[in-house]
């Protein structure tokens, strides 16, 4: 009889372990089917032209050096006032200024669109894998946490906006969200800001969307709490945004970064990219940029 109850229970072990080896399997092929789908699109949709390895030395490098030094004044908080002299400088004079190159990119948006129609902008980091579409679903604000561009269930998932925010990137505070994944894909290059030094050579990334090029100067990289950026802040007055920017610069931590020579209005226009923290569920890791040329 005891001999019977053992087999029983090693051979319910032996389905079980089956079991559990089989959903394993199943879903490693999901991902990585997953995975590939997401490179096919980006090698069929995004082209980078062969100036841009020069691009991402003038913006990444060189810039440094042309930039004005950080103002001496301890705050980096300054009210919005349009004055005569502002109203006659035009956005794109601060990249001439810079010398800032947008580097080129031929995306395929009708063959984008054709794949999936939620794709409506492209992020580009350069020194890190951070090249993807990004997505927004019309109905369900966080649908591409948990589905991939080929419409799969699962990791992934996508580069996305939740639908609260517009998506032309004139909200004071837009949010992409992204998986930090072990392999290296998606938002996992976001923690490369830890590191002060890459923090500090890494200036600028770029959005493109089928009208026009945005440029966006990182001035923030810190942990923080995984709580709803858009609905527990006010950003409703340039009061308001100016109290919220304020807030920013208080993270600091051994693993936060800001750029101090930025000055942030009552009027400007920030992305928030936010990703997860390795063994802290309740804690995300923040990367903000400013809009340049808006």
């Amino acid at each position: 009889m005891k001999k019977t109850i053992y087999r029983l229970f090693f051979i319910i072990f032996l389905l079980c372990f089956a079991f559990c080896c089989g959903a394993m399997t199943y879903g490693y092929a999901a991902r990585q089917k997953a995975a590939e789908a997401m490179e096919k699109t980006k090698e069929e949709t995004n082209v980078t032209s062969e100036s841009d390895s020069q691009a991402e030395d003038s913006t990444s490098g060189s810039l440094h050096s042309e930039m004005s030094p950080a103002p001496e004044t301890e705050s980096v908080i300054a009210e919005s006032v349009v004055s005569d002299n502002q109203t006659e400088i035009k956005p794109v004079d601060i990249l001439k200024e810079r010398g800032i190159t947008i580097p080129e990119k031929s995306i395929d948006w009708d063959e984008l669109h054709s794949q999936n129609p939620d794709v409506y902008a492209w992020i580009y980091i350069p020194g890190t894998n951070i090249d993807y579409p990004i997505l927004q679903h019309p109905e369900e604000k966080s649908y591409y946490l948990n589905h991939n561009i080929d419409g799969s269930e699962g990791y992934p998932g996508c580069i996305y906006t939740q639908n609260v925010n517009v998506k032309d990137w004139t909200d004071p505070n837009t949010v992409i969200y992204g998986h930090n994944m072990n392999n290296g894909s998606m938002f996992h290059d976001l923690h490369r800001f830890e590191d002060a030094v890459f923090f500090d050579e890494t200036q600028y990334l770029y959005i493109y969307t089928p009208e026009r090029s945005l440029v966006y100067e990182i001035f923030a990289a810190y942990p923080f709490s995984n709580i709803d950026l858009i609905m527990c802040f006010d950003y409703s007055t340039p009061e308001a945004l100016l109290v919220y920017f304020d807030g920013i610069w208080t993270n600091r931590s051994m693993t936060s970064h800001f750029r101090d020579s930025v000055v942030l209005y009552g009027d400007s226009r920030i992305i928030t990219m936010s990703t997860c923290i390795g063994g802290q569920p309740d804690m995300r890791y923040l990367v903000q940029a400013v809009l340049l040329n808006p």
